[in-house]
């Protein structure tokens, strides 16, 4: 099933781990696939990746966080194509050990995670935008996170942000869908990616998938496949949602877990 077949996708952030799924899949799809990240050498593995495996991509060096990147990003990916049907601005992180809880966190992070998680978004949003106008259309779909739905105990601007992703996504849904523009967003629970492998401990991986209503944590792959559904024709009638994917974990009560390890039926 070729889904995509016959449009143009820019997956920004696509280097590795949900946007190197997302492009390999919607390559997949039959998408002509702009490969955008700010890793170049591994932009270009992903590209060569595709390419490989049959599908159409190129590859695209950008800085998520400046403005006339991202316009440059866009800017080519017409020049080579002709249009734009599909944006995936997937660009974001934090800093765990400055990204702390709101009285101790630390302001330049804030302010640095801010500019790559939600400005990114805001920046892709605003530049593609005219660009699908002028063919009639187009889907966006952008990364969130179950972080921007819940509290924590720290990531205080990461959630901030992410939340904030949440409502762009809303406001641009609203602003433009009467031209054929559609904007979704899908926020993600842990998924082992490879920043993820690095960044959180095996022990507490084991708690995610323990709060996980099915048997594991999320794999890249399983973002990719709900990002290339909203960017397809199938979810023509979808727009300003956010799709949770997260194996469940936020939909059941906070006792669940314990109340099955003391052997409870509930």
């Amino acid at each position: 099933m070729a889904r995509l077949a016959g449009k143009v996708a820019i997956v920004a952030g696509a280097a590795f781990g949900i946007g190197r799924a997302t492009a390999t899949i919607m390559a997949r799809e039959g998408a002509r696939v702009i490969v955008g990240d700010y890793d170049a050498e591994a932009a270009a593995a992903t590209a060569e990746s595709i390419r490989d495996g049959g599908g159409e991509a190129h590859w695209i060096h950008f800085d998520a966080t400046s403005e006339d990147s991202v316009r440059e990003l866009i800017a080519k990916a017409r020049e080579r194509y002709g249009r734009v049907d599909i944006m995936h601005n997937n660009v974001g992180g934090t800093e765990p050990g400055k990204d702390v809880n709101v009285v101790e966190l630390d302001l330049g992070a804030w302010d640095r995670v801010l500019r790559l998680t939600l400005y990114s978004a805001m920046y892709g949003c605003r530049h593609v935008i005219p660009v699908m106008l002028q063919t009639g259309g187009g889907a966006i779909v952008n990364t969130a996170s179950m972080s921007g739905v819940i509290g924590d105990a720290g990531l205080t601007a990461y959630g901030a942000a992410k939340a904030g992703v949440i409502s762009l996504t809303r406001y641009v849904a609203t602003q433009y869908g009467r031209r054929n523009i559609r904007c979704n967003a899908v926020a993600p629970g842990l998924i082992t990616t490879e920043r993820a492998n690095e960044v959180v401990a095996p022990p507490v991986q084991k708690i995610f998938e323990e709060h996980n209503l099915v048997p594991r944590n999320g794999r890249p792959e399983d973002i990719g496949h709900v990002v290339a559904f909203l960017a397809s024709d199938e979810a023509a009638f979808i727009t300003g949602q956010t799709i949770t994917v997260d194996g469940g974990a936020s939909v059941h009560g906070p006792t669940l877990v314990d109340m099955t390890k003391l052997g409870l039926k509930i």
